[in-house]
C-alpha cells in the first residue's frame, strides 16, 4: 500500500486526482484497472492554529496567512 499526497483537480463537471509516475509504475497500474482509495482530507483550520502561535514573533501574520490559504486552498479574503 502507497501513502500519497495530491491535490483534487478539476475535470469537465468532475474531480480528479492524479497519481505521481512513481506510484503508478511501482503499484504496476494500468487503464481500466480497479483501485481502493482511502481519502482523508486535511484539516484546513491547522494553519491558523500555527499561525495563531507566532502572532506578534513575526510580521504581519494575517496577510502571512491570507497568502498561505491562497496558495494551498485556493480561499480569497
Amino acid at each position: 500500500m502507497e501513502t500519497i499526497n495530491t491535490k483534487v483537480r478539476k475535470w469537465g463537471n468532475s474531480f480528479g486526482i492524479v497519481l505521481p509516475k512513481s506510484v503508478v509504475n511501482k503499484q504496476k497500474i494500468k487503464e481500466g484497472i480497479q483501485v481502493e482509495i482511502h481519502i482523508r482530507t486535511k484539516d484546513k483550520s491547522k494553519v491558523k492554529d500555527i499561525f495563531g502561535i507566532l502572532k506578534g514573533k513575526i510580521g504581519d501574520t494575517e496577510k502571512l496567512m491570507q497568502e498561505v490559504n491562497k496558495e494551498l486552498w485556493n480561499i480569497k479574503k
